[in-house]
Parts: structure tokens; C-alpha cells; sequence
């Protein structure tokens, strides 16, 4: 946490999603948060264009509508996103893998990748893999 020039507590960084469908992700991410990372709902809503969830007093994930946030920034209406390719993971450091892709599946995620042990990138490293309303990629990890 920082303070800026007024005074005003302010997260150092924190990821944004950009959600074309708001309602899915925030559903998604407000079960998701809560159950297995412990973040609460800082601000906003199902309702959108906006949400955050914190951990303690830090920012954890914001959502926000894409249209909303192309607009905010003088740009034009957003088209469709490509899926080919992921441009990001969010990455969730989690107690059990297993336990977190079954919090995940009924909050809406579809799974990816099944859960498995990855010695090659940690000694006791266990991933899953999931896709979120909106298609973005999600690792569940524990080491």
C-alpha cells in the first residue's frame, strides 16, 4: 500500500480484468475470491461497471466492464476478442489444487487443464488450469 500525494492509501499494482460479460465475471470471481484466496468485496457490484476485492488492505483483482473502460479512455467500443491465444493467466496461489478447481467449476470456470503434480517446474508444485466466464485462462497452484 502506498499513499500518494494527498494523503489517500493507494494499491501499489494489482491486475484488471476487462469483462465483456460483467454479471458472469463478477459471480465468478466473488466465489472464487472468497473461498479460496479469502478476499472480500471492496467495492462495486454484479450490477458493474465496476468491482474490487481486497485481501487484508490490499487490492487482490479488479473487474471492469470493457466497454465501460474503452470509453473511460477515449477509445473506441471494444471489438470482439480474439481467443487463439491467451495474453495473460491470473494466478492463484491456492491450499488445494483439487479442492479450488471444484470452488471454481461451481462458481461457472471450465476446466482446462485437469489438476496434476509438475515436478519439472517445482518440487512440489500441483497446477490446474481453468477458463473463466469470459475465457480468460486461471492456474490454480500449490507448492
Amino acid at each position: 500500500m502506498l499513499t500518494n500525494d494527498w494523503g489517500v492509501d493507494m494499491d501499489a499494482f494489482h491486475p484488471r480484468l476487462l469483462a465483456d460479460d460483467f454479471t458472469g465475471m463478477f459471480r465468478f470471481y466473488a466465489g472464487v475470491l472468497d473461498e479460496i484466496v479469502g478476499a472480500n468485496l471492496a467495492k462495486g457490484g454484479e450490477g458493474g461497471p465496476y468491482a474490487n476485492w481486497d485481501l487484508k488492505d490490499d487490492a487482490v483483482l479488479s473487474l471492469y466492464d470493457r466497454a465501460a473502460m474503452a470509453a473511460a479512455a477515449g477509445a473506441p467500443a471494444p471489438l470482439p476478442r480474439p481467443r487463439e491465444q491467451d495474453v495473460l493467466a491470473l494466478v492463484l496461489r491456492v491450499t488445494d489444487v483439487d479442492d479450488a478447481v471444484r470452488v471454481c467449476e461451481r462458481h461457472g470456470g471450465v476446466l482446462a487443464a485437469p489438476a496434476r503434480d509438475r515436478p519439472e517446474w517445482g518440487p512440489t508444485l500441483r497446477t490446474a488450469h481453468l477458463r473463466d466466464p469470459d475465457g480468460n485462462l486461471v492456474e490454480l497452484q500449490s507448492y
